[in-house]
C-alpha cells in the first residue's frame, strides 16, 4: 500500500483490515478514525464500515474513509464467506460463545452422514430469526439491548442465501459435544450465528457457534488485509 496523505483520505479510501478477536466492527472504525486524526493532528474525518462483524469472529472488515462513505451499502450488498466451527449437544442464549451453555442435548445419534444430508437443508432461499444478541434495532433500541435487560422481543424472520454450507471435518463423534468445522458462502444479513443454532435444532441436538472467521466479501480476500499494526506503520513511516 503506498503512502497516502491527508487529502487521500478525505477523497476516499477503501481499506480492507482483518478483525482482531473480541473487537466490535466499531472499536475498529473508531481506532483507524484515532489513528489518522492523530497523524494528520485534524478533528474529524469520515470513517465507516461495510458490514459488522461480531465480536468473537475475526476477519476481513471493509472500512472506506472521506468520500467513499458513500459507497458502503454498494459494498453491503457483496456475498459473504466465512469459515468457522459449530459445537453440538448445547445451546448458548447468543448462539456463540458470548452467553454460557443454557441448554444440553443428547448428541449420541449424530452421524456424519446425518450431519451431510442436514446441511442440504439450509441451502438457497431460507428464513433466518435473526439472534436476540445483535445489533439490529427494534423500536429505537439494539436487540442486544433488550436481551441483556432480560426482556423478551419478537423477532420477524427474513430470507437469506445459502449459496454454500460445506462440513469440511467432523470431530468427537460419540462424546457430549461433537463439532465441524465449515466453509458458507451466503448472501447480505445472513446470521452464521443463527445458522448453527438452527442446524443444531434440525439435528435434535442443539448447537452454537464456537469459531468464525469472514474469509472474504465479494472478490475481495482477508489474505490481503490490513491488521491494525500494519496501518499504524503504514501511516508514521
Amino acid at each position: 500500500m503506498p503512502k497516502l496523505d491527508l487529502k487521500d483520505y478525505k477523497e476516499g479510501q477503501v481499506l480492507f483490515f482483518d478483525k482482531p478477536l473480541n473487537w466490535t466492527s466499531f472499536q475498529l472504525v473508531n481506532k483507524i478514525r484515532w489513528l489518522i486524526k492523530r497523524e494528520f493532528k485534524i478533528k474529524k474525518i469520515k470513517v465507516g464500515h461495510a458490514g459488522t462483524l461480531d465480536p468473537l469472529a475475526t476477519g476481513l472488515v471493509i472500512i472506506c474513509t472521506g468520500k467513499k462513505t458513500k459507497t458502503i451499502q454498494d459494498l453491503m450488498g457483496q456475498t459473504k464467506v466465512y469459515t468457522g466451527e459449530i459445537t453440538f449437544g448445547a445451546t448458548t442464549a447468543s448462539y456463540d460463545l458470548e452467553t454460557e451453555i443454557n441448554q444440553y442435548f443428547e448428541t449420541q445419534h449424530i452421524t456424519e452422514q446425518l450431519l451431510h444430508e442436514t446441511t442440504s437443508k439450509f441451502t438457497g432461499k431460507i428464513m433466518q430469526q435473526p439472534p436476540i444478541f445483535s445489533a439490529l434495532k427494534k423500536e429505537g433500541k439494539r436487540l442486544y439491548e433488550f436481551a441483556r435487560e432480560g426482556k423478551s422481543v419478537e423477532i420477524p424472520k427474513r430470507e437469506v442465501y445459502i449459496e454454500e454450507f460445506k462440513l469440511t471435518s467432523i470431530q468427537g463423534l460419540g462424546d457430549q459435544q461433537p463439532k465441524a468445522t465449515f466453509k458458507v458462502v451466503c448472501s447480505k444479513g445472513t446470521y452464521i450465528r443463527s445458522l448453527a443454532h438452527d442446524f443444531g435444532k434440525s439435528l435434535n441436538s442443539g448447537g452454537h457457534l464456537s469459531a468464525l472467521r469472514r474469509t472474504a466479501i465479494g472478490s475481495y480476500t482477508v489474505e490481503n488485509a490490513l491488521t491494525i499494526e500494519d496501518f499504524e506503520q503504514q501511516l508514521s513511516s
